[in-house]
């Protein structure tokens, strides 16, 4: 690959001060200098970016890449109606094809809008396989279920064959893990064994944790649907824990350093515990808002010394994957929470949307800010479209910018150019479609 210098109006180090009228050198796959342009070491090919802020790549802390195909498909259901719908179209209404092309058609989403690294869950390989095809970074977490204790074993015997064959085919850029999916899911003997193969093997952890009252319920006092559709099954439903992050604490997941998605319900106890443990957080403002679930307590998590990432979730509870929207939506959610005007300010929505989401996904010492010795993972965005003035440039980017990115760069190569996935295939889009108008019939049959 050699020398690129990319120059930029405004480069965003997150570690250091912004630089005006700044360079970064990429070696191959690594940064080998950040600094003003005027002292940028001489060589190699020239991108001049113009008017564009150049920062790390974004990080995407949560999505499931393989349901992009269900974006709208779900719209306006209670939460228990939305998961059960959603798992009953995902059996009946997707092949393997299918969830293929709905995680290119995500990984392609957010690529435009300047992702370079996903944190995915999913119940197949097709995130996995979709992000060494296009070339993305990424921890695909291989999702387990198995909310009867009975169902364990075999729970257990299908995650490790399934984790056996990804790590197979690990490459440096995409990387495997578990997720044991939630407590309405998961039995705490599963939550146990899986918190225990982990370990064993190394292999980081991500859970949904504290989404909604629906799962409260459920854990704290036997009672919602949740606990009524499990008795349907015939699974004995009792109280299992103060809260749900007190659950896996007693399972033995907190100890396993899981990175905790959503976690809106978390209380003062609960973040003690999760900083205790040194878990890691996903923050989903929009899924969050979207789901009726509420506004996370991030604000009080950050304090704590939590390591916090932004993620989008996936198309069925979002149907946009715009981290920069996340961030600002996080900031604006936060500063309604605490009636603070000082809240979440700019810069750190950018901390969080790159050195954060790296750091909460065990990255941090490879990407997520520009540095010398970092991969180059790089997204620039223009401004030009705001037609002036700039007087800083993260807040006019968190606040006024627009994807798509002008760059997005990967391990040094460059993956999007003026808004364009390069190599993207013409018929995706057609196909996912495709896709999509097969569930509808299904829907529609089923109804």
């Amino acid at each position: 690959m050699g020398r690129t210098r990319y120059h930029a109006r405004w480069v965003l180090p997150i570690v250091a001060p912004p630089i005006d009228d700044g360079t970064v050198v990429v070696e191959d796959d690594r940064i080998a200098w950040v600094g003003p342009r005027a002292q940028a070491p001489a060589g190699g090919t020239d991108d001049d970016l113009g008017d564009a802020v150049l920062m790390p790549g974004l990080v995407n802390a949560h999505t499931h890449l393989e349901l992009t195909v269900m974006r709208g498909f779900l719209e306006n259901l209670p939460f228990f109606e939305w998961v059960r719908t959603l798992a009953r179209a995902r059996r009946h209404g997707l092949d393997a094809a299918a969830l293929l092309d709905s995680a290119r058609l995500g990984i392609a989403e957010g690529l435009r809008a300047g992702v370079t690294t996903y944190a995915d869950t999913g119940d197949s390989t097709a995130a996995f396989d979709a992000l060494r095809e296009l070339g993305a970074r990424g921890i695909a977490y291989r999702e387990v279920f198995g909310p009867d204790p009975a169902q364990v074993e075999a729970s257990m015997a299908g995650l490790r064959a399934s984790v056996d064959a990804m790590r197979a085919r690990e490459t440096p850029l995409v990387r495997v893990g578990v997720s044991p999916h939630a407590p309405y899911s998961v039995s705490d003997v599963l939550f146990e064994a899986v918190a225990a193969y982990a370990a064993a093997e190394r292999l980081p952890v991500a859970v949904h944790i504290a989404e909604g009252e629906d799962e409260s319920m459920l854990v704290e006092r036997a009672q919602g649907p949740f606990a009524d559709f499990l008795r349907s099954r015939g699974i004995d439903v009792e109280p299992r824990a103060r809260s749900p992050v007190t659950l896996l604490e007693r399972c033995g997941v907190l100890a396993a350093r899981p990175l905790l998605i959503h976690a809106v319900r978390a209380d003062a106890p609960d973040i003690a515990a999760m900083a205790r443990h040194r878990c890691t957080v996903a923050h989903c403002p929009a899924s969050n808002a979207k789901l009726a679930h509420g506004i996370a307590p991030l604000l009080e998590m950050l304090d704590a010394g939590l390591d916090v990432g932004l993620g989008s979730d996936s198309m069925a509870s979002n149907n946009r994957m715009d981290i920069l929207g996340e961030g600002r939506l996080a900031s604006f959610q936060q500063r309604v929470r605490t009636r603070r005007v000082d809240a979440l300010p700019a810069a750190q929505v950018l901390d969080l949307a790159t050195r954060g989401g790296a750091r909460a996904l065990g990255l941090g010492n490879a990407v997520g800010v520009l540095a010398e010795g970092f991969q180059a993972d790089l997204a620039a965005f223009d401004l030009h479209g705001l037609n002036g003035p700039v007087h800083d440039a993260a807040a006019a980017l968190v606040h006024a910018g627009e994807s798509p990115a002008r760059r997005t760069v990967v391990a040094g190569r460059v993956r999007v150019r003026d808004g364009v996935v390069l190599h993207e295939d013409p018929s995706l889009a057609a196909r996912v479609q495709a896709h999509a108008d097969a569930m509808d019939r299904w829907r529609r049959a089923d109804t």
